[in-house]
């Protein structure tokens, strides 16, 4: 009877080394199968009404509601919270990589994006100016909640497009 006990405990050890190198293989073919996000990032892209890159409008009218798209993408390990900022300027108002636009912002938007995905919205921007003026640039700034700082954080990602604001036709 001892060897029969001593059988039936060989077989058990060798149904839980089993049991642990198929749980282990599982566990190291997940890590190698699930690429790791090496340079975490985030983009942002400006698109037409009809939601391609290019064929951006070239003249507006004062006070005209603009329809446009914004594509943002999420390379990060956690989901981000992110506002598009939206403004108007010229040339010498336009954002660096490390400063946001000193225009006041005229309109936010705001989009919750998951890990290694993206969204695509259409918006509607105001063209706030009351007069014609020549080139005036349509400034979207990409703005990150930080949660250790718990603040808004300018990411330095911006996109504009230049137009022409002209008088309203007479109708």
């Amino acid at each position: 009877m001892g060897g029969q006990n001593l059988n039936l405990l060989d077989e058990e050890v060798f149904a839980v080394i089993i049991a642990i190198s198929v749980v282990g293989s599982a566990v190291a073919i997940a890590q190698i199968l699930r690429p790791e996000i090496v340079e975490p990032f985030q983009a942002m892209g400006l698109l037409s009404e009809d939601l391609v890159i290019g064929d951006y409008p070239r003249i507006v009218y004062p006070r005209q509601n603009l329809s446009l798209g914004i594509f943002i993408y999420n390379h990060r390990p956690y989901p981000i919270l992110v506002q598009v900022r939206y403004k108007i300027g010229n040339s010498t108002t336009l954002p660096t990589n490390t400063t946001p636009s000193p225009e006041p912002t005229i309109k936010i938007f705001e989009f919750l994006v998951d890990v290694k995905k993206n969204i695509t919205q259409r918006v509607t921007v105001p063209i706030a100016v009351n007069k014609s003026a020549n080139r005036v640039a349509l400034i979207f700034e990409l703005w990150i909640y930080s949660i250790e700082e718990r603040e808004w954080v300018y990411t330095g990602i911006w996109n504009h497009i230049y137009v022409d604001v002209s008088k309203a036709p007479v109708l």
